[in-house]
């Protein structure tokens, strides 16, 4: 039985991925903030997400380490929200390198989270692993700050991973959400300039990206977690409508998404910035994308009954 460490656990990702090992011949443990009560083949672990406690004990021989630790960027960019978004992942991160570092019996893998936001606001070209530019601005240095975190620790007998998520779409959680709800209300057009690319991933893609890296000694370094078909805003605000059946999709300016970020107290930054971002290692070393297109995407998601 394989045992799997996973810090930010709570929330959708790490949901997603407990969803992913039921039934399997998993241990899972999940370090949080507040105890739970343990089910199935879920343990919970206290741990505060920057000192050392008696969670490091449970990194003894296990197999992965995956961490997906951070508050959530869905605010508005003031200085404690700032601080609390940079904090909270770096602070993470550097606790457990020091507790693997430490480990008598260090995990094999260690798979850190990251953001396809790394890359440079971009229509054209699509950024790769080994290509892509990266861009400035604060969701970026907290990016370039986070994996430097991660890169500081030489851990000769773990293999280390960083996963650089894109927007990821799933029943229940993350952007597909509020956009689908948009949609319905007959907010469905294009967001700002609506050429902006979004680069997507299916959810079930990535729990089961998440297992293949768990399971390939191979696979090491910077990996783009996205599907290989980003397309822009416009295309896909409308084959959401389709798939919706909402028959119309009225646009929402540049300034009014600003008016109503303001409102519900988050930033444009998530809607607005054209991440074109392209996973060219996982297609090179041959992974097979159970959702390639965001039309098959949306039609597992919203499904023929059009639940919500």
């Amino acid at each position: 039985m394989k045992k799997i460490i996973i810090s930010g656990g709570t929330g959708f990702l790490g949901s997603s991925l407990i969803n992913h090992f039921q039934g399997k011949e998993v241990e899972l443990v999940l370090l949080t903030r507040q105890l739970r009560e343990n089910f199935g083949n879920v343990r919970y672990c206290l741990w505060d997400a920057e000192n050392p406690g008696v969670w490091r004990d449970e990194l003894i021989r296990a197999d992965a380490v995956i961490n997906l630790n951070g508050r959530s960027v869905d605010c508005r960019y003031n200085e404690k929200n700032k601080q609390q978004i940079h904090h909270s992942r770096v602070a993470a991160t550097n606790a457990l390198g020091e507790a693997i570092q430490s480990c008598p019996e260090p995990p094999k893998v260690w798979i850190n989270a990251s953001s396809a936001t790394i890359y440079r606001h971009s229509l054209e070209p699509a950024m790769t692993e080994n290509e892509g530019a990266l861009g400035t601005g604060f969701s970026v240095d907290v990016c370039c700050k986070w994996e430097a975190a991660f890169h500081a620790f030489k851990l000769p007998h773990t293999r280390k991973v960083i996963a650089r998520i894109g927007i990821v779409l799933g029943k229940d959680g993350g952007a597909f959400i509020p956009l689908k709800r948009l949609a319905r209300l007959g907010f469905g057009g294009r967001q700002g300039p609506g050429n902006q690319m979004i680069s997507w991933l299916h959810v079930q893609d990535f729990c089961v990206i998440m297992d293949h890296m768990i399971r390939n000694d191979e696979m090491k370094g910077t990996y783009n977690l996205t599907a290989p078909n980003p397309l822009n805003n416009r295309t896909f605000m409308k084959l959401l409508r389709t798939k919706l059946r909402v028959p119309f999709g009225i646009p929402i300016s540049k300034w009014l998404l600003e008016m109503g970020a303001l409102v519900i107290g988050t930033e444009t930054e998530l809607i607005l910035k054209s991440r074109n971002v392209i996973p060219q290692r996982l297609v090179e070393e041959g992974y097979s994308f159970l959702y390639k297109d965001l039309d098959a995407a949306l039609d597992s998601l919203i499904g023929s009954k059009q639940d919500g």
